[in-house]
């Protein structure tokens, strides 16, 4: 009986975490987990639903019963470990690189055919 709030607490700071470091705003962890879907690794993504399916069950006093709570923890310790490895000041930065990365190979691009054109037409 010591463990069946401990579920329940669990799946509210997955949640909590979701929020924080993926940006997901929905109320349960299934729909939550829904929407970050493409941004969680599988292994991750598949121990999360583990966690959403047993999320109603944990409301529930006599659902709860039936509840593997070993794996529950299990699941949501991946879970946990893995959101709160993220850093969103390199994945901020990672993104801004990205946008000056991909804007500075288009300036390259369009220079380079304005050049072939200038040559082609007998300007240079």
């Amino acid at each position: 009986m010591a463990q069946d709030p401990d579920i329940q607490t669990r799946i509210a700071e997955t949640v909590v975490l979701l929020r924080a470091k993926l940006g997901v705003r929905d109320k349960t962890l299934e729909a939550s987990i829904r929407k970050a879907k493409r941004r969680l690794p599988r292994r991750v993504y598949k121990q999360a639903l583990i966690l959403a399916r047993a999320e109603a069950m944990a409301s529930h006093p006599k659902l709860r019963l039936v509840l593997d709570n070993p794996k529950l923890i299990k699941a949501s310790d991946v879970v946990q470990e893995h959101l709160g490895s993220i850093n969103l000041a390199d994945r901020r930065w990672g993104w801004f690189l990205g946008l000056l990365g991909g804007l500075a190979f288009n300036m390259l691009a369009l220079t380079t055919l304005l050049l072939v054109f200038l040559w082609w037409r007998g300007l240079i």
